[in-house]
């Protein structure tokens, strides 16, 4: 079985974190390691993780020297991966039992290095509050418009980090959302299992629900990452926003 690398940036998730480690150290499929990046790097983020690292031997713990946000954190984490694979979890999301297993005899069965999952939305009570249904396919010219894949939901092949220009870039929110359209544009195949193996939780008080910020960061993912001019950057934003706004 393929050993997968799972990278979790841990800022401020307390209260959620011991529920998430719990989900991942249950998967169906074992050959795994969880590599927690701290990037609080507070007196309280220490104790609760070096908490959590005593649950598993297979959870490894690093101390970022700064706050650098998840998308860094990210990549530090991707650079001491040992696994053939790659998947992500926020520290407040929760994975299904056979997340790991099915997913990969998908990506087996059709012989493809990159895959997301459908996926619950979750309040902080952990109360299902909504779904997103995984499409089969997807392209550069459909996520430009909806940004539908999961973060938490994507297991891909290790190899395509070993290309900088697939790193997560520095800005608060749709870091992620720039890696999938860059390796989209640049003919990677993906494709999307619709079954719900994730729960991500929606939290009024983070930044991925802040409106503002992904106004803001959205702007840049078009015009900064993907080099388009003013209006045709616009032009997406305004797109993806009433997307966003159809999809609430």
């Amino acid at each position: 079985m393929p050993l997968v690398s799972i990278i979790m940036p841990y800022y401020k998730k307390d209260l959620y974190v011991e529920k998430t480690i719990e989900s991942i150290i249950d998967q169906s499929h074992k050959e795994l390691e969880i590599i927690i990046i701290d990037d609080e790097l507070s007196k309280n983020s220490n104790e609760v993780l070096k908490k959590i690292q005593k649950k598993d031997q297979r959870i490894k713990i690093f101390f970022n020297e700064q706050n650098l946000g998840a998308g860094e954190s990210r990549n530090k984490g991707i650079s001491f991966a040992q696994g053939e694979y790659v998947a992500f979890c926020d520290c407040d999301d929760l994975w299904n039992k056979y997340k790991l297993e099915e997913q990969l005899k998908f990506m087996k069965d059709l012989r493809i290095d990159f895959s997301y999952t459908s996926y619950e939305i979750i309040d902080k009570n952990s109360n299902i509050i909504g779904f997103r249904d995984a499409s089969y396919d997807t392209s550069f010219k459909s996520l430009l418009l909806s940004c539908d894949i999961g973060l938490s939901t994507v297991v891909l092949k290790k190899r395509f980090f070993d290309n900088q220009n697939y790193f997560f870039p520095k800005i608060k929110t749709k870091e992620d959302f720039v890696v999938w359209l860059k390796l989209l544009k640049d003919g990677v195949e993906m494709k999307g299992l619709d079954k719900k193996l994730t729960s991500w939780r929606k939290l009024n008080d983070s930044l991925s629900s802040s409106s503002l910020q992904k106004i803001f960061d959205g702007y840049k993912v078009y015009r900064y990452y993907l080099k388009f001019n003013i209006i045709k950057s616009f032009m997406y934003l305004f797109l993806l926003s009433i997307n966003y706004l159809i999809k609430r």
